[in-house]
């Protein structure tokens, strides 16, 4: 698996090794457990529940007994058991564990591949739940999980497919997946949810590639995909709350050539400009990255971004923005005004990635 490196840039003297801001993190709120709510009405099964969340002992038996339900012969049993421990793993981080001890997670996968949309969305959901447990999710990969959360994401509800955008991002922490996971057909899937899901399916699509894409040949699957609409789509409109996600994905991207001449073809130039000019701090620096990034090794685009007028926002963040900001848009100004000659930036600049 090749993963790529931080790009290490030189230019005029100047060096830095990492073209991304210093903190990525809060520009995804991870996907955490599923956000449905608890049992409409107090039955049997909610007070069972209950007690099972409040009282270990009884926790085990439930859940060992839910877990044999699995394979009934019974969908409403199915549905139910399926349902209870979906919220048993939510709402107590460690029946996450006790649930895969007891043996639910294959039982759970094969009901990914139901054709109740019902039973799909828990299934797909309880695995999620299972999955914010760092020691389940090899488990839950070499079970076999990752395909029929594909499937789910292809033709499952809404629900089900954020739900399994949001699983597939938690195995794509473990780095041996995140290859797996490309390969099995979900990168298309989920910028396919990234351009036409709703705003929780944006951010969680926008999350799951920004993981899934720090391997090269995922970058590729994901330009071929047509990635870079929905990205420069979203990030031009302010009021999405996706401009500082879709730019992170961006930003991975772009090391990759066929992203920058397709970020180009798409309208991203004025977009990441306009960006600079009016975007939040954060905003601006990663904006300049993204044109550093692009302008490094070719003077056609140097030449569209000075033509955009750049300069002039460059030179006010120059002046006004962090400290890493500040480098960037000086560095990239410098770049901008050099001679419009391949040659004059061969002898300038020096990319590795």
């Amino acid at each position: 698996m090749e993963t790529e490196d931080p790009v290490n840039y030189k230019y005029m003297g100047r060096s830095f090794n990492d073209l991304s801001i210093n903190d990525d993190s809060t520009a995804f709120s991870d996907c955490n457990s599923d956000r449905s709510g608890e049992f409409p009405s107090a039955s049997s099964q909610n007070r069972r529940l209950l007690l099972a969340c409040a009282n270990s002992e009884n926790s085990d038996e439930l859940i060992r007994q839910l877990v044999s339900d699995l394979d009934s012969c019974s969908i409403d049993e199915q549905k139910q058991a399926a349902l209870e421990l979906r919220l048993l793993a939510k709402n107590k981080p460690e029946n996450r564990i006790k649930i895969a001890k007891a043996g639910a997670i294959r039982p759970l996968i094969s009901l990914i591949s139901s054709s109740d949309p019902y039973l799909q969305e828990n299934g797909v959901t309880a695995i999620l739940n299972l999955s914010l447990c760092d020691e389940n999710k090899e488990l839950i990969a070499s079970s076999g999980a990752i395909k029929p959360l594909v499937r789910a994401l292809r033709t499952g509800t809404s629900t089900a497919k954020e739900n399994a955008a949001c699983a597939l991002l938690r195995l794509s922490q473990v780095e041996e997946n995140k290859v797996a996971i490309g390969r099995s057909g979900a990168i298309p899937l989920l910028v396919n949810l990234l351009e036409n899901g709703g705003f929780r399916g944006k951010k969680d699509a926008s999350t799951a590639l920004y993981s899934l894409c720090t391997v090269k040949e995922n970058k590729i699957r994901a330009v071929e995909a047509g990635i870079m609409r929905p990205l420069v789509e979203l990030m031009a409109d302010f009021g999405s709350n996706m401009v500082d996600k879709s730019a992170f994905v961006m930003s991975v991207l772009v090391p990759v050539p066929e992203a920058k001449t397709a970020l180009v073809e798409e309208g991203g130039i004025p977009v990441l400009v306009e960006i600079i000019e009016v975007g939040s701090q954060r905003q601006k620096e990663i904006a300049a990255a993204i044109l550093l990034q692009i302008c490094e090794d070719s003077v056609l685009f140097r030449t569209m971004v000075s033509r955009e007028g750049a300069i002039p926002p460059l030179v006010a963040l120059s002046q006004s923005g962090t400290n890493r900001a500040k480098q960037k848009a000086e560095t990239l100004i410098e770049l901008l005004r050099q001679p419009r000659s391949g040659n004059a930036a061969a002898r300038h600049s020096d990319v590795s990635v």
